[in-house]
This record gives structure tokens, sequence and C-alpha cells, in this order.
């Protein structure tokens, strides 16, 4: 009992004496706390933005055991020679439809598959209440069966059998339902489709590799498209995923996929599938096509890296400030020691004040942490919400971390400070040795190469984004204001009357109409060009489905031909223009010598009227591939794009606002601007 009374006493001692030299020396105390404070507030955001990273896709239930599949779609080897296997890269996730029943049938190990549509643009409404909702693919009624998703209302084995019945996520219910339970009521679509409310499941979770804000059941899908698009292998706008046993081989099943395409798309022989597990889509996939956002692992290897170099700059700077005072503390050091301390004891001392400088640092880097999180969760633009402080694995951290860096940057110190000799301190011949002050220059050469190591890298990727918002695209992205109608088939009938409408207003330059504009999703086409040597050649060139403005109104400059003209009546059947990536993917180095072959895309023929220079209808990350400009129909229009000049902005928006409340009542007024919409993908 004596002995437990006794070590306590020493321990109230030991902070006592602690605090009272860390209140005594406040400016040296100040110094300290600051430095480790700010190494700790950015390594608890590094930390948090590292785990949410990686935590895409963790909720769901049988995360390690939903699998995708990946599709490749290649011309076939001349003459019938075998084709190698297809490249990683030359892989994507969005593909047809019947490999998905044909799976079940040849693989026992898949327990369930379900499939889902490209996201669509559509207006719902309720009542008084209209909104658009940008991301509401067809799917499964097995997709909510895969998926843990919680559900709300509704049953989660039946909401998306019956045609035209929709679940809802519970953010898109609320704009219209409120906080009472939907299931039953209806909800209009485009105006002119009646669909049935069958569930409301929770938000998907943001950290999930694809998301929407709603789902309609893929037997309405089935009635609008026909029978032939889930039983065509060469039309492409699904994505498939399965769910398998724990312990699968699933190599085992790759292996055999080869001779499954073989049987099963016999008319396909530059086809291929691979499987890939869902928990490698995020930070791991490479393969084009995603129905979502990705990530980068090297960038999580990256931050992981700075976090660690900015802790131990912290830690370093606290070392150097406390072996600096060791001439101060020597006379501490030699009176304890002459009363009776002992060199174990010194040490304990020191690591006190040290971890209680830490813990006063932790405290202020959390709160630092959590004022500065909107601010970095902005400028990131990712979901890291102060709940992800308080999972059990960062409490713990939170709690050890005080203790390792009061031990890791207080040790030498404390070691240093307690091998003081009383009898050379007292007499005042104590002189640092010589090896302490190498370790310290080491320190300072070691913190400050690493002071400049991170302000050069910052440097350089300010550089690079600068660069990227800079550099000039080969299209004008300036004061271009994108009105989203969704495909209204009403505006689509009246898209002439609507750019003559808007082109009357001053401000406006040009009007111009598409189905996506740059930095959008867009399909790829398989299509047909002639050759040098007279053959029909096949590749799959991006597409872009343009009206007869677009190229001019974009400003996209021509390398060999013409642009479309209304003065060439043919030229909504019969003309194509193509990017210079195209003319060299079919082998002319020319683009000269492209203008005039035949083509035949999309049960279109004519001949190539023009070639278009590369411009970079994608991020700068992605090189520019080929591309092919076709003439839209009506009904494939879905967006304006409407160059103003800038002396107004504000207004000029509001009287464009007013326009379209004209023209389109039924329709809300939906806009961006594209250089900040491009810019997003960066």
């Amino acid at each position: 009992m004596a002995i437990n009374l006794l070590h306590t006493g020493m321990l109230k001692n030991y902070f006592k004496t602690a605090w009272r030299s860390l209140t005594r020396n406040k400016v040296y105390t100040l110094i300290n706390v600051t430095g480790l404070t700010a190494g700790v507030a950015c390594c608890i955001l590094i930390a948090l933005y590292v785990k949410g990273e990686l935590s895409y896709d963790g909720y769901h239930e049988h995360k390690n055991e939903i699998y995708r599949v990946l599709q490749a779609y290649r011309q076939p080897a001349p003459e019938g020679k075998p084709l190698p296997p297809p490249k990683p890269a030359e892989y994507q996730v969005w593909g047809n439809a019947p490999v998905g029943p044909a799976l079940m049938q040849e693989f026992p190990q898949i327990k369930k598959l379900a499939q889902f549509t490209s996201p669509l643009t559509l207006l719902l409404q309720h009542q008084g209440y209209r909104f658009q909702e940008n991301n509401i693919p067809f799917a499964d009624s097995i997709l909510l069966q895969i998926f843990s998703w919680k559900m709300l209302y509704g049953n989660r084995e039946t909401a998306l059998e019956a045609p035209f019945s929709i679940v809802l996520t519970q953010s898109t219910a609320r704009k219209y339902f409120g906080d009472t339970n939907p299931v039953g009521q209806e909800l209009k679509v485009e105006n002119k489709f009646t669909f049935n409310v069958t569930g409301v499941i929770e938000d998907v979770p943001e950290n999930s590799h694809f998301n929407f804000n709603g789902l309609m059941s893929m037997s309405t899908f089935r009635g609008f498209g026909g029978p032939e698009v889930f039983s065509n292998w060469g039309y492409v706008d699904f994505y498939t995923y399965f769910l398998v046993d724990k312990g699968t081989d699933i190599a085992a099943m790759q292996a055999r996929t080869a001779s499954f395409v073989k049987r099963k798309a016999p008319n396909e022989p530059g086809y291929s599938i691979m499987f890939e597990p869902m928990a490698d889509a995020y930070l791991h996939s490479g393969a084009m096509r995603q129905p979502g956002v990705t990530g980068s692992l090297s960038n999580v290897y990256i931050f992981s890296v700075i976090g660690i170099f900015i802790l131990l700059i912290a830690c370093i700077n606290f070392m150097n400030l406390s072996t600096a005072r060791s001439m101060e503390r020597a006379k501490e050091v030699g009176v304890r020691k002459a009363i009776g301390a002992n060199q174990k004891g010194l040490v304990f001392q020191f690591l006190t004040e040290s971890v209680l400088i830490s813990v006063v640092a932790v405290l202020a880097g959390i709160t630092l942490a959590v004022l500065f999180l909107p601010v970095v969760r902005n400028v990131s633009g990712k979901a890291m919400g102060l709940s992800m402080l308080f999972t059990p694995g960062m409490t713990a951290a939170l709690f050890l971390l005080p203790l390792l860096l009061g031990m890791l940057a207080g040790s030498y110190p404390a070691w240093a400070l307690a091998r003081f000799k009383p009898v050379e301190v007292l007499r005042g011949r104590f002189k640092p040795s010589g090896r302490g002050i190498v370790l310290r220059k080491g320190l300072v050469i070691a913190q400050f190469s690493l002071s400049v190591a991170l302000i050069a890298g910052t440097a350089i990727v300010y550089s690079q984004l600068k660069h990227m918002r800079s550099r000039d695209l080969g299209f004008n992205q300036d004061q271009v204001l994108v009105i989203d109608f969704g495909g209204d088939e009403v505006m689509q009938t009246k898209i002439k009357s609507t750019k003559a409408a808007l082109k009357e207003n001053p401000a406006v330059i040009s009007v111009t109409a598409s189905r996506a504009v740059p930095g959008d999703f867009f399909p790829n086409a398989g299509t047909q060009i002639e050759s040098k040597e007279g053959a029909m050649k096949s590749f799959s060139p991006s597409l872009y489905e343009v009206d007869v403005d677009f190229i001019p109104a974009y400003n996209i400059k021509m390398a060999a031909g013409r642009a479309y003209s209304r003065d060439y009546a043919s030229d909504p059947e019969e003309a194509m223009v193509i990017n210079e990536a195209a003319a060299r993917e079919l082998g002319y180095a020319n683009p000269e010598e492209v203008i005039g072959k035949k083509f035949d895309q999309w049960g279109r023929k004519g001949k190539v009227v023009g070639v278009v220079t590369d411009f970079n209808y994608e991020s700068l990350h992605k090189k520019v591939v080929p591309l092919a400009m076709r003439l839209a129909p009506r009904e494939s229009l879905n967006k304006l794009s409407v160059h103003i000049k800038s002396n107004n902005v504000r207004r000029t928006v509001s009287e464009i606002e007013k326009i379209w409340g004209t023209l389109a009542p039924h329709r809300p007024f939906i806009y961006n601007f594209l250089d900040q919409s491009f810019n997003m993908q960066y």
C-alpha cells in the first residue's frame, strides 16, 4: 500500500513539476504546442480523407462476394486469326444485356445477378411539386437484394418487379411527399407516363462507387426498348453485377469465360468478358465507362506520405526546440541529481512534459480539424463527416496519439537531458557533446528537407492544375451557359424556335443544341469507314450528336474539309465529321486523305465531309481518342449551349430564364456554366 501511495505521489509530482515548467516558459510552450497542433490537425484531416477513400462500398453486407462483369469490344483480327487477350484498359463496365441471363445459366456459383442501365434525366411531378432528377436508371428487382441499401418503405423483393414502378431515395421522396410514406402514390414522369411509387430506400452513401436518386423497373424498359435490346450482344447500355457464395473460386470461373463467350456469342469474335470484385471498383479498377466516380490509389499513398511528413516535421521541430533549451535546464538537472534524482526518474519527468504538450496539441488539433473540415470538404468534394472521427479505430488512434507523439518527440531530449553530469554542470564546465550537436544539425537538415519537398510538391501540383485550367482545350468554354432540358419531347420539337428566341437577346452570341457537351457522358458508335485500300474498316469512336451550329458555336477548328452546313440538304443523312485521332486510327496521316471516304454508322451511309482538330472533350488526364460528330436526330437532343457576352452575366442569365419560362413553362430552368462543370473533372 505504501508503495502504491509512493508511486501515486511521484506521478502527481511529475505532472505538477511538468506543468509548472511549461507554464513558466510560455513562449517555448506556445511554439511547441502550435507546431504540434498544426501537424496533428493536418494529419487528422488527411486521415479522414484516406479513411474515406478506403471505405468505398464497405457498407454492403456481402461486399467481398459481389462482382461485376467487364466487357471488351474489339475488332476481329484479319483473316480470322485469333485475337490476343484484351489488355485491362480495353475492358469497360458498360456492356450488353444478354450476358447476364447467359451467365446465370452457365455458372451455378452465381446466386443472384442484376443489371441496371445508364442513368436518365427525367422530369418528375406530383401535384404541385416538379423537379428534374438527373440520376435515375432502370434496374432489375434483384439489385435491391444484392446491395445493402436500407429499405425504409416497400418490399425489397418485389418493389421493382411491375412495369411503371419506381423506387425513390429518401431525399428524392421528401421533395414530393414530405416525410410521409409515399408507397402507392403516383408520379408523373416527363408529363406523359404515370409511375407507381413502390418503395423508398435510404440515400445511397457518398462512399459508393455509383449513386442514384431513384430506380425504375427494368420491365418498364423492356416495354420501351423491345425484346431485341435484351438479346443483342452488340447493344451497349447495361451494367451487370452478381453475387457468389463466400469462398467461390472466381479464378476458375474466369478461366471458363473464353469458351462461354465463344458458345453464347459466336457472331461477336472481338468480344471478351472478365470478372472484377466490386471491392476493386473505386480504387483499383482501370476499366472504362464506370457507372460512377473512381478514386486514385496513388493519391491515397501520396496523401498518406504527406501526413507522415507533416507529423515528422512537427516532431523534429519539438525535438530541436527541446534540445536547444538544454543549456537552460542543465542546472535544473544538476540540482535534481545532486539531491538524489536518478536518470530513469528524470527521463520520465521530461517525457511527462512531452506528453502533456502532446495532449494539449492533440486536443487543439482536433478542434482545428473540426473547424477546417467544412473548408476541406468543400475543396476536395469528399464526404468527410465528423462521424468518421468517432469510429472505434479513429477514437483509439486519437487516444493513443498524445502518448505516441510525446514518446516520439520527447525521447531524445529526455535522454539527453537526463545524462548531464551534476558535478560538471554545477561547476559551470558543462558543454554539449559533439554527437548532440551533429544530431541537432541533422534534425534541422531533415526538417528543412521535408519542408522543401512538401512546398515543392505543392507548387508543382498547383502549376499542373493551373496549366490544366488555362490550357487551350481546342474549343470555347468561356461564358457558355448550358441549359439541360432532359430530352424533353416538347422542347425537341421547338428547338429551332427556341434558338431563335434566345438569339434575339443582344447579349447572346450563339446557340447550339446537342446530346452532350464537353465533359459529359457520351456513347460510342459502331462505325465503318473506308480505308486507303478501299475496304470498310470497323472501329468504335466516341460519338457526339450535335446540330449544325455546334462546331462554329464552340469555335472548333477544322483540320480538313468542312463543317456541317445548311447549304447541303443531304448532310443530316449522308455526311459525317470526325476528329484527327479518328483519321489516324484509320491510317490517314494527312486528314485531307479521309475526306470523301465512305462511312456506315447506325443506319446512315454517306461520306466523310470534314475533320476537326483534336479538342479535349474529356479531361486533360485522358488522351484524345477517336471521335465522330454526327448530326443528331431531333429525339437525341438534350442540351442547349448558349454563348453569352461577359459584361453583365447575372442580368443575362435572368433574362434567359424569363425567355425559358415563356418557351417551356412546363420545364424548370436548369443550367450550369461549361467551364465550371468541365473543371469538376479535376
